[in-house]
């Protein structure tokens, strides 16, 4: 009688499945991500569906995307496993503490990520979270000398460290009246180097034979987000993180493609009082990282922290 009530029973195993291939939109990378075999994961998803009664992806051989239930499932998902995971940490009856050194790139500063930080606060009231926002580049050097715990970043093209949070295409944006002209080098608007997109964008111009002047250049990404706006040039940026009152350049600009780019959670080497917090607070993206992905803060809501 109990069971007929609570069912369907959706199992947590099968909603980090389902929010790890939301976020990858990739079964292969899903796998990946989890330790898990692919089959594993078709198991899980497939499963979850039978539970639901609907079709949660659309996929065939080259593509996987959410279907209308399935954005609905991001938000249910997220809701039960964080609460599954308050409970199970109650019951256990440990307290996080301790100093946990975190490192957002700049890239997060229009997103939702202050909410998960929030929440995360919330639940571990005795951990001191430092929050350092910089460029990814910088933060893996600050993460190698040891002076983060945990790094929430972009990686390199064909670089394998790191746990996948989710892989987007990389897109030129720029203000909607801006036009490119091909007989005129392309305005850029940049983080200076380590800037990955930085890096990215000047590297597929030259394959291209494309020439370029750097219009801006800003540590800031609310410094480039300006620029852009007023017309100054265009930036190389995450398609599913597109900053308000900007827009992805059409085909017919003729910029060469930029390809996809991973955004990673990197551990520190030196994981002692803090890795705990770390692992915790990792949970915590990973369930939420779609708000980030998709979660654009349209209030413009800055992320505070040390970017020194």
């Amino acid at each position: 009688m109990i069971r007929d009530i609570l069912d369907p029973v959706y199992e947590p195993a099968q909603l980090r499945t389902f929010l790890a291939v939301a976020q990858t939109l990739s079964f292969t990378r899903a796998a990946d991500r989890l330790g898990v075999r692919q089959s594993t994961v078709s198991q899980h998803v497939r499963r979850l569906e039978d539970a639901t009664g609907r079709q949660l992806f659309s996929r065939d051989t080259h593509r996987v995307e959410l279907t209308q239930d399935g954005e609905a499932m991001l938000g249910f998902a997220r809701t039960i496993l964080e609460a599954h995971e308050r409970a199970a940490a109650f019951f256990a009856g440990t307290r996080l503490r301790g100093r946990l050194r975190f490192g957002a790139s700049e890239d997060f500063v229009l997103t939702r990520l202050p909410e998960i930080l929030e929440s995360f606060r919330r639940d571990h009231p005795e951990v001191e979270l430092e929050l350092t926002v910089e460029l990814s580049g910088t933060l893996h050097q600050r993460l190698a000398a040891g002076r983060l715990d945990l790094v929430l970043a972009k990686r390199r093209v064909g670089d394998a460290h790191g746990e996948l949070v989710w892989r987007d295409a990389l897109t030129w944006i720029g203000a909607p009246r801006l036009r490119i002209d091909p007989d005129r080098p392309v305005p850029l608007v940049l983080f200076p180097p380590p800037g990955i997109t930085r890096a990215r964008a000047l590297e597929v111009l030259e394959e291209h034979g494309r020439p370029w002047r750097i219009a801006c250049t800003s540590t800031s990404l609310s410094g480039l987000v300006a620029a852009a706006r007023a017309g100054l040039g265009v930036m190389a940026h995450s398609r599913g993180m597109v900053p308000p009152g900007l827009m992805p350049l059409p085909p017919r600009s003729g910029l060469p493609d930029l390809g996809d780019v991973d955004f990673v959670l990197l551990h520190g080497r030196h994981r002692g009082r803090s890795q705990e917090a770390a692992d915790a607070l990792a949970a915590a993206i990973l369930t939420g990282a779609d708000r980030l992905l998709r979660g654009a803060d349209a209030s413009g809501a800055i992320l505070g922290g040390d970017a020194g």
